[in-house]
C-alpha cells in the first residue's frame, strides 16, 4: 500500500511538473505575439496619403513603439470595408462626404473626427509631353487639348479626386464636351501611374500625387473656386484600440505637420490642437 501510494504520488508530481513546463513554454512562445498584435494601429487611408502616412507612421512607431499597419485605397472602398467589419482603428478620407457616410453608418467615433489636411487639383502629363503651362479657367477647352486621347482620373461618381474634377469642369463649362474622353480608375494613384507609364496623355490628380512621381509633370493648376474645398478628414473607428487616440494625436503634432507639408499638403489645424 505504501509502495502504491508512493507511485501514485510520484506520478501526479510528474504530471504536475509536465503541465507547469507546458504552460511556461506556451506563455513564452505565444504571449509576445499576442501583445505585439495588441500594440498595433491599423490605418485605412486614402491612396493619395500613402507617401506621407508611411513616413509619419514610421516616425510614430520609432517614438512610441506602437506598430502601424496601413492599407491604402479609394476612400469609398475603405469606409465600406470598415462598415462590413474590417478591423481598422483609424480612417483617413480624402473628402468629408465619405467621413459623413461613416458617421451616418455609426462606424466612426464622431468625437475624434478632425479636418486635418487640404490639397490642390492639377492637370498632369507625361514628363516628355510637349504640353506645358496650360491656363485653366472658364470655358477651358480640355476636349481640344486632349484630342483623340484619354484623360484619366479616379471614378467621378464616387472617388473624391474624380468628384472634385467633375465639379470643377462643370463649373468651368468644360464637362459636357469632355466627359466621353474620360477613363476612370479605382483610385488617384492608379490614374497617376497610367500617365507616368505613358498610358494616357493627360490626368487629373492631386498636387501631392504629382509631387512624388518624377515621370509626370504638372501642366496646369485648377483654381480652387470651381470645386468644393479639398479636405482630408481623419477619425478613429468605433472598434479602435486605445492606441488609435495616440496615433491621432501624433497626426496633429508639429512633427507630422512638417512631414505633411513636405509632401505638399496644407495642414488645416494648429499643431497639437
Amino acid at each position: 500500500m505504501v509502495h502504491d501510494s508512493f507511485l501514485r504520488s510520484a506520478t501526479w508530481n510528474l504530471i504536475a511538473h509536465f503541465i507547469a513546463c507546458f504552460v511556461a513554454v506556451f506563455a513564452t512562445v505565444i504571449s509576445p505575439s499576442v501583445f505585439a498584435q495588441d500594440n498595433t494601429v491599423t490605418v485605412f487611408a486614402a491612396a493619395s496619403l500613402k507617401n506621407a502616412v508611411d513616413e509619419i507612421s514610421a516616425a510614430f512607431t520609432k517614438n512610441t513603439g506602437v506598430k502601424v499597419v496601413a492599407s491604402y485605397a479609394a476612400s469609398p472602398t475603405l469606409i465600406k470595408q470598415i462598415e462590413q467589419g474590417a478591423p481598422a482603428d483609424v480612417f483617413a478620407s480624402a473628402d468629408i462626404d465619405w467621413m459623413d457616410y461613416g458617421s451616418d453608418k455609426k462606424v466612426i467615433k464622431d468625437e475624434t473626427r478632425i479636418n486635418l489636411l487640404g490639397n490642390q487639383l492639377v492637370l498632369i502629363a507625361p514628363k516628355d509631353s510637349k504640353l506645358d503651362n496650360i491656363m485653366i479657367g472658364p470655358d477651358f477647352n480640355l476636349a481640344r487639348l486632349v484630342g483623340g486621347g484619354r484623360i484619366v482620373t479616379a471614378d467621378v461618381r464616387a472617388v473624391p479626386v474624380g468628384k472634385y474634377a467633375k465639379a470643377a469642369l462643370e463649373k468651368l463649362g468644360s464637362w459636357n464636351a469632355v466627359a466621353s474622353k474620360f477613363a476612370m480608375t479605382e483610385n488617384v494613384r492608379a490614374a497617376l501611374m497610367l500617365v507616368a507609364r505613358g498610358g494616357a496623355p493627360l490626368g487629373i490628380v492631386y498636387a501631392t500625387d504629382a509631387k512624388v512621381e518624377p515621370r509626370v509633370k504638372v501642366i496646369g493648376i485648377f483654381p480652387a473656386d470651381p470645386h468644393p474645398a479639398i479636405v482630408y478628414a481623419v477619425a478613429a473607428t468605433v472598434t479602435a484600440k486605445p492606441e488609435a487616440d495616440t496615433y491621432l494625436s501624433y497626426l496633429r503634432s508639429a512633427a507630422a505637420k512638417a512631414l505633411f507639408e513636405h509632401y505638399g499638403f496644407v495642414f488645416l489645424i494648429p499643431p497639437g490642437s
